[in-house]
């Protein structure tokens, strides 16, 4: 297993550089939020950069400047600072774990309307690996066309995903985590990991 990072890689966009075999590069989109920042003290405890993509939605002043100085890294937040991954050949793959409904749309339908999607339309420019980690309310109802067309796209691959809950949340599908890193492994030699439904 090359990815030694548990729990907290659920909650963020991971981003990891050419030289993942020794040492990260992790891009964290919402790093600057709560689950972010923590995400973004483990990965630097395990011996990893961070650099950190956030729109300040769900942050305040004190938080960012506080994750500034954890990182040792100013926080990216606009389209134009991520839009140079693709073009500078900056990285090998790209994880949005959690793909929410609304990022699942956003990507579908080519939205591209902050720095997270910036940053997966960017990483696509240059054919690279995008693996989608799943977790929606609506996915077995008005998200599962844009995840269809995702899943018949060029490039996107899937961690496998299953029903949340089908008693209390019968629409709601999510991704097992479990599955991460065989996806990962496997989106960069360009394979879809099967079982894709759990």
């Amino acid at each position: 297993m090359f990815l030694d990072i548990d729990y907290w890689l659920r909650y963020v966009i991971i981003i990891i550089k050419k030289d993942w075999e020794v040492h990260m590069v992790v891009l964290l989109a919402g790093g600057a939020g709560y689950i972010g920042s923590h995400t973004a003290v483990e990965l630097l405890n395990a011996g990893h950069d961070v650099v950190i993509v956030d729109d300040y939605s769900n942050s305040c002043p004190e938080s960012i400047k506080r994750v500034e100085e954890i990182t040792g890294n100013r926080i990216l937040h606009t389209i134009q600072e991520v839009e140079p991954i693709g073009p500078k050949d900056m990285l090998d793959i790209l994880v949005v774990a959690p793909a929410s409904g609304n990022t699942i749309a956003k990507l579908a339908n080519d939205i591209i309307d902050g720095p997270a999607t910036m940053a997966v339309k960017s990483h696509l420019r240059r054919e690279r690996p995008v693996v989608i980690a799943i977790s929606t309310n609506n996915g077995l109802s008005g998200a599962g066309e844009n995840i269809g067309k995702l899943l018949n796209r060029k490039n996107y691959y899937f961690v496998p995903f299953l029903q949340d809950n089908p008693i209390t949340k019968p629409r709601s599908i999510v991704f097992d985590p479990t599955y991460l890193i065989r996806t990962i492994e496997s989106a960069l030699d360009r394979e879809q990991i099967q079982p894709i439904l759990l």
